[in-house]
């Protein structure tokens, strides 16, 4: 269990840190199940600073803090869709993702739906799998150019 964990809505301020993480953890983690050509297409996309302004003030918008420093984030779209979880590269299996889903999966619940969903890399897919989602579909998707392979999972709740 890791000291000093702590979580809050992300507000525009976070937004440097928001889009390293999300860029830096693509780089590290996800390159064990993608090319280097779609690594760099999907971390690119961390260059969309008015998608992410607009994902923060819309949404609503965790981030994990450990001692003051975002080590993690994620964000529900539709009050039921959960979008773009990600944990440090350096925070990796500290619970920190168990919790933000914990948290997400409670939301969802006080929004009134009673299943949640995600579209997830392969990297995820085991992270996933042990929160007892299930598979709803494997699917290709482009981005920038590449095509991936992604999931969309689901949790009745």
């Amino acid at each position: 269990m890791i000291e000093g964990l702590d979580f809050r809505e992300a507000t525009q301020d976070d937004l440097p840190l928001i889009t390293s993480i999300y860029r830096d953890t693509i780089r590290a983690v996800n390159s064990k199940d993608y090319s280097e050509a779609q690594v760099e297409a999907w971390s690119k996309g961390a260059d969309d600073l008015k998608k992410w302004r607009d994902r923060i003030k819309k949404f609503y918008f965790l981030v994990a803090e450990v001692n003051d420093q975002i080590v993690g984030f994620c964000y529900l779209k539709n009050g039921y869709y959960l979008e773009n979880i990600f944990v440090h590269k350096d925070f990796q299996r500290q619970t920190i993702g168990s919790k933000l889903l914990r948290i997400m999966e409670s939301q969802v619940l006080m929004n009134g739906h009673e299943v949640i969903k995600s579209d997830i890399s392969t990297t995820a897919l085991d992270f996933f799998d042990s929160h007892f989602y299930d598979v709803e579909k494997k699917q290709k998707i482009s981005f920038k150019g590449k095509v991936f392979d992604t999931y969309i999972v689901f949790k009745d709740l």
